[in-house]
């Protein structure tokens, strides 16, 4: 096949919503959601506040297979809220999640796929949406001793705040070109440190530290995809196949914190720099 005939037959996991990327990565006909939009379980809160909610307050549960094995799937709707976590989306995830748990406590495998285009908790709900991640956290944990949690981050939303943690608690991790992954956001920084020290305008400067590519490279993250709705699914069936990995990133902690003592904080970083530091002295 040319180059132009792949091309073409791609297909842009980052232009699809949040349904529909469940969707792709499930097995033809095994697609079956659960509180989907006509329950009507949406946030309580947020007509209070003026704002308008959504009838599956921006997050799709789905239940299928993709290669055959059994899998929850939980798809953050990156264009409501900037993606954000409130009490019933995170209720909603974290349930799931348990769920899935219980399934493995009874003799069912089930996997789950974190599809994670989000800012993090929802400032509308503070408090609860914070309860509500951390039970997201617990969930994983307990869910990675039976089966792979895989997450993917794909589009330019990205993944901030308290589900970067969650996306750090993964078995695996899938992100694309166009995908960001951090605790703080740009503007976060930017307000925190001043514009000199992280400039939330200059686009190249903060995918060069936080991108897919660099994140990658770093060993922040286990597989870098394009942007193809094949390619995704393709690498969630593998990492599905391989089953528990031999350790958990989060268990590696000692590794980073020294790398990371090694940082010298009084120059402004950049991204060589940073692969340097997370690569460590190669053999």
């Amino acid at each position: 096949m040319t180059d132009t005939a792949h091309l073409l037959s791609q297909h842009s996991f980052v232009e699809l919503n949040a349904r529909q990327r469940a969707k792709s990565l499930l097995d033809a006909g095994t697609y079956r959601e659960l509180l989907d939009p006509f329950d009507r379980v949406m946030s309580p809160w947020l007509a209070k506040q003026g704002v308008v909610p959504q009838a599956d307050d921006g997050l799709v549960i789905a239940k299928g297979t993709i290669g055959g094995l059994p899998v929850v799937i939980a798809a953050i709707e990156g264009a409501f809220q900037g993606g954000s976590m409130g009490e019933v989306s995170g209720a909603k995830m974290a349930g799931a999640l348990e769920l899935a748990a219980e399934d493995n406590r009874n003799g069912i495998p089930t996997a789950a796929i974190l599809l994670l285009e989000t800012g993090g908790v929802r400032l509308q709900e503070a408090n609860l949406g914070l309860a509500a991640i951390a039970d997201i956290h617990a969930a994983i944990v307990d869910l990675r001793h039976y089966q792979p949690v895989i997450g993917v981050v794909a589009g330019s939303v990205g993944c901030f705040g308290g589900m970067s943690i969650a996306a750090g608690l993964c078995s695996y991790l899938l992100v694309t070109q166009e995908a960001r992954l951090g605790l703080n956001g740009p503007q976060v920084i930017e307000q925190e440190a001043g514009i000199q020290e992280y400039d939330s305008r200059n686009r190249p400067f903060i995918w060069s530290l936080t991108g897919g590519e660099q994140r990658f490279a770093t060993g922040l993250v286990d597989g870098f995809a394009i942007d193809d709705a094949a390619a995704i699914r393709q690498q969630v069936d593998v990492w599905l196949k391989q089953g528990l990995p031999a350790q958990e990133r989060s268990g590696q902690y000692e590794l980073f914190l020294e790398r990371l003592a090694k940082l010298d904080t009084t120059t402004q970083i950049d991204p060589q720099t940073v692969r340097d530091l997370y690569q460590g002295e190669q053999p």
